[in-house]
């Protein structure tokens, strides 16, 4: 047991580099003022502050919260049907089916990104919809894979039994199907939601420099204004929003499985 646990030294090392010590570095950045000696430091919250007594900056949170609800939406109600018709298919083609899937999913996001600027911007589109339509075509395949493997997972037999009890199609789906799918439904969510909340690529490129999210704040803050304590202080904001999420889901999960 010993032998094994050495072997998890080099990935504690790799998580504590570039995992833990990044993480520490933004709390401190965030919780302190910039003019920092060396050695001394000048602790505050005004950053938080600062960002949660301006509206311009909570509506940008706010914007960002409902644009990746949004994107989760609809990548349930397209990636739903897609996944259950792919999971009654043969398994031949299923595997063929999942391949053509992730095919786009080896390509670059920013490639990809540029792309679709170059096909919408022949298109009279507002910002919001091409950003949607950018984040919803990066962020589909996830949610098709995991609604689909909860699907694939199913005992074909209790819809047998459903049949066989008097159930139609329709109702074997809402009693068997979809209950038992929810798993598969919910990571989908977490895959869809979380990278889409701090997106900040898509919107930069599809929404012309005029669209801005949580994630292009953080950048403009770090690489642009050059006030990495307010770029950390949102950064950990956009953090303590994630992990909830997260909770949440992992909760619903749990209860889910439990049902």
């Amino acid at each position: 047991m010993k032998s094994f646990f050495r072997m998890s030294y080099p990935y504690i090392l790799w998580i504590a580099l570039f995992i833990v010590a990044p993480m520490l570095m933004i709390l401190l950045y965030a919780v302190t003022r910039s003019g920092n000696g060396t050695i001394t430091f000048h602790f505050t919250l005004e950053n938080f502050a600062r960002f949660l007594s301006d509206p311009t900056f909570l509506k940008v949170l706010w914007t960002s919260l409902r644009i990746a609800l949004i994107t989760t939406v609809v990548c349930i109600l397209i990636g739903y049907p897609a996944a259950l018709f792919i999971a009654n298919l043969p398994e031949k083609r299923q595997t063929l089916m999942i391949l053509l899937l992730t095919l786009p999913m080896w390509i670059n996001m920013l490639l990809k990104t540029y792309a679709w600027r170059g096909i919408l911007m022949n298109f009279e589109i507002e910002s919001e919809i091409k950003v949607f339509i950018g984040m919803v075509y990066d962020f589909l395949p996830y949610m098709i894979i995991q609604i689909h493997t909860a699907i694939a997972k199913l005992d074909r037999e209790l819809l047998t039994a459903a049949y066989d009890l008097g159930a139609n199609r329709g109702k074997a789906f809402l009693k068997v199907t979809l209950p038992l799918s929810v798993p598969g439904i919910i990571s989908g969510i977490t895959l869809v939601f979380l990278p889409a909340v701090s997106s900040f690529v898509i919107p930069k490129l599809l929404g012309g420099g005029n669209y801005v999210l949580i994630g292009n704040l953080i950048e403009t803050y770090f690489l642009v204004a050059g006030d990495w304590n307010f770029g950390s202080a949102i950064s950990l904001i956009m953090a303590l929003i994630i992990i909830g999420s997260m909770y949440l889901t992992k909760k619903l999960d749990t209860g889910a499985e439990e049902e």
